[in-house]
């Protein structure tokens, strides 16, 4: 028997305490019962957006809540300025031109962050930009972007801040309504420690009063319409009970082991954590001067095969990491250290990089990456432990 690991971006793993929540027998949603669950797993997200707005709550993937936030804020025509450093920033794009917008887009090297200063310049050749849209974290190449630059452009502005916060929202402090984002999405896999299908997106008032604008067409995404229905502690449609009640959960966990601050915390040390543990295996970074906590992005020996050494890690030693997307396809691997993961997940996956790259044939001095990761973990917690 091979015992599993999953230490990739996403899904990850789920806590006990929220697949005994789900496993619970299942109950209606049109009851008083679910509206209080419902109520409070929507109240204890805005805590986790940082915003007094409310957070709707969607039976969808993330994708479905990044469509959301185009349909529901935008209308024919309008120009939007995309953000693109890697797979998920092509997405946006693509889900805007699918839908009519005029797209312009700032090309960034993949493992580098946007240059506030770019966008500004793009705003200022195109001042009757909408949006911009960029991600909080990009997954696919683990960088993180300066967010709260970015909304001080767009705060005077006739124009939205829109972000993917999937791999961000949970990960970093996110305040919303300091920071002035408009629109923030994220999904239920990543740092909500859940399955996948829940979304969850909030929208600023600018944002509110461009969605009374707004005539792109949508119907089960109608965000004015859940807005109506969560007042009522309801959604317009069937939601998605089981992640609900598990999220709600998840909130509860949060709060009796140290609230938000602390997860922020767990996942700055276990990147740092990891980081130190590739280099110390000789490793380049991906995205060296703006890494996300989410995810560490490492480039592998030219002479290892990526796809290779990701199965490798799958089949031969248990554990689940991420490969390269798009041109970085066999070139990098992506270990994760988001939601339910903590100290020895960052041992298990740098060991098991070790071993693997030891048997895909790399030059590999054995426990150095281990030993490296060890050192930074004790570092950064110091007294309190691991």
């Amino acid at each position: 028997m091979l015992k599993r690991y999953l230490l990739a971006p996403g899904p990850t793993p789920v806590p006990h305490e929220a697949l005994l929540a789900m496993a619970a027998p299942m109950i209606h949603h049109r009851t008083p019962e679910f509206s209080a669950i419902f109520r409070s797993a929507a109240d204890g997200a805005r805590g986790l957006f940082g915003t007094e707005q409310p957070v709707l709550l969607l039976a969808s993937t993330g994708t479905g809540g990044m469509e959301a936030a185009i349909t529901n804020t935008l209308s024919r025509g309008d120009r939007v300025l995309v953000v693109v450093a890697g797979k998920f920033g092509e997405r946006w794009a693509e889900i805007c031109d699918s839908f009519g917008l005029v797209v312009d887009t700032i090309e960034v090297e993949w493992g580098k962050a946007v240059d506030p200063q770019d966008v500004a310049k793009a705003l200022a050749e195109n001042p009757e930009t909408k949006a911009v849209l960029v991600q909080g974290s990009e997954t696919s190449t683990t960088v993180l972007h300066p967010v709260a630059e970015l909304a001080a452009l767009t705060r005077d502005r006739d124009c939205l801040l829109i972000v993917d916060g999937i791999t961000s929202v949970g990960v970093v402090d996110t305040r919303m309504d300091e920071v002035g984002i408009d629109v923030i999405v994220t999904g239920s896999q990543k740092a909500m420690m859940l399955p996948p299908g829940l979304a969850l997106i909030a929208l600023s008032e600018k944002a509110w009063r461009f969605a009374e604008r707004a005539d792109l067409p949508r119907y089960y995404f109608d965000l004015d319409k859940e807005r109506g229905s969560l007042e009522k502690d309801t959604s317009a449609y069937t939601p998605a009970v089981s992640l609900v009640i598990g999220f709600k959960a998840v909130l509860d966990l949060i709060a009796e082991t140290g609230g938000f601050a602390e997860v922020y915390r767990r996942h700055a040390i276990l990147a740092a954590a990891t980081r130190a543990g590739a280099q110390g295996l000789g490793l380049e970074l991906l995205a060296p001067e703006s890494p996300s906590p989410a995810a560490t992005g490492v480039y592998l020996p030219a002479d290892v095969d990526g796809a290779a050494l990701v199965k490798t890690i799958r089949n031969e030693l248990g554990v689940f990491v991420a490969g390269g997307q798009g041109h970085l396809k066999g070139k990098i691997i992506r270990l994760g250290h988001i939601g339910y993961a903590d100290t020895f997940d960052v041992v298990i996956a740098i060991s098991a990089l070790e071993m693997a790259l030891a048997k895909c044939g790399a030059d590999v001095s054995m426990g150095s990456g281990v030993a490296a990761a060890q050192q930074k973990l004790l570092e950064m917690y110091g007294d309190g432990g691991a």
